[in-house]
């Protein structure tokens, strides 16, 4: 089943060894609700904890394929969610450092994690929208969950040369890559649309 998913992503257009290597090993079936276990290996989303989703595969593989990975970078990922995107990240043999706003999640997928053997460098409870800054600054980051628009401290915790891909909009996302060329500037590229669950904000 995990064959015929990568084969339905290649048909899609990924063309990541590495990445369609991961979608073959991970048992995403593990990081769902057991009532749509019988579905995982198809390229839907599914409810989970908290209201959140997980992503579809095709989704999760895009993303990480834009990232443009590197065995051992530092990378950032927010919206833990259930996991598997970071078991993705993992796979291809990143630091990874994510986080989650919804506690619920976290403990969940904190737990998850240590059962299962897979080890991020941090999994932190915390707002997205403030990034990582005792980390920064990081290769990658990734988002996994929609905002309107970018929030700054996330650019300003990428590297130069680092990339951040993030699906922006409302009802409907545009995912985009942000690469930062210099200090002070940074390319953007848009990627055709995508829909997310809203990126929490702590406006505490």
């Amino acid at each position: 089943m995990r064959n015929h998913l990568a084969q339905v992503l290649i048909d899609k257009g990924i063309a990541d060894k590495n990445v369609l290597d991961a979608v073959r090993e991970i048992p995403r079936h593990l990081f769902m609700d057991s009532s749509f276990e019988g579905h995982a290996y198809q390229n839907k989303a599914f409810p989970i904890a908290a209201n959140q989703t997980i992503s579809h595969p095709y989704t999760v593989a895009f993303q990480t394929e834009l990232l443009d990975l590197e065995q051992g970078q530092k990378v950032l990922e927010i919206g833990t969610g259930s996991g598997y995107q970071t078991a993705v990240l993992l796979k291809l043999r990143v630091k990874v450092y994510t986080v989650e706003r919804q506690l619920e999640l976290f403990k969940k997928t904190s737990i998850f994690f240590k059962k299962m053997g897979y080890r991020p460098k941090q999994v932190i409870f915390g707002d997205g929208y403030k990034g990582l800054p005792k980390e920064a600054p990081f290769d990658r980051i990734i988002v996994t969950a929609g905002a309107p628009a970018v929030p700054k401290a996330l650019l300003s915790q990428l590297k130069v040369g680092g990339r951040l891909v993030i699906p922006i909009g409302f009802e409907e996302q545009i995912m985009t890559l942000f690469v930062r060329t210099t200090e002070k500037e940074f390319s953007k590229t848009e990627y055709g649309s995508f829909r997310f669950v809203p990126l929490l904000e702590n406006k505490n």
